[in-house]
């Protein structure tokens, strides 16, 4: 069992940069695959970016490559979002995942789920 909690959302003008975090519960987190997902209103969730168990392979969506980098820390067992150069349709509600599956790209990749941290993007 693994338990996520994220922080680190708010409210950022456009242009702006914004950092999440996601700290898991447990002693296997080097064992999850890690990812971001996100959710608009109105919209499905969707893919945001994975990171491998060691950090060593990443996927990104297109829309947010060359913008966001995702990491990690097996010590601290968190996982990181960096955004950068948001765009008001980054606005969306972020979840962070594991995952025992590489690569995970789809909901149903993802054993476990945060509750989620809203990231609103101001224009």
């Amino acid at each position: 069992q693994v338990q996520l909690v994220e922080s680190g959302g708010g409210l950022v003008q456009a242009g702006g940069s914004l950092r999440l975090s996601c700290a898991a519960s447990g002693r296997t987190f080097s064992s999850y695959v890690m990812g971001w997902f996100r959710q608009a209103p109105g919209k499905e969730r969707e893919f945001v970016a994975a990171l491998s168990w060691s950090g060593s392979s990443t996927n990104y969506a297109d829309s947010v490559k060359g913008r966001f980098t995702i990491s990690r820390d097996n010590a601290k067992n968190t996982v990181y979002l960096q955004m950068n150069s948001l765009k008001p349709e980054d606005t969306a509600v972020y979840y962070c995942a594991a995952s025992l599956l590489w690569p995970a790209f789809i909901l149903r990749d993802y054993n476990y789920w945060g509750q989620g941290t809203q990231v609103t993007v101001s224009s």
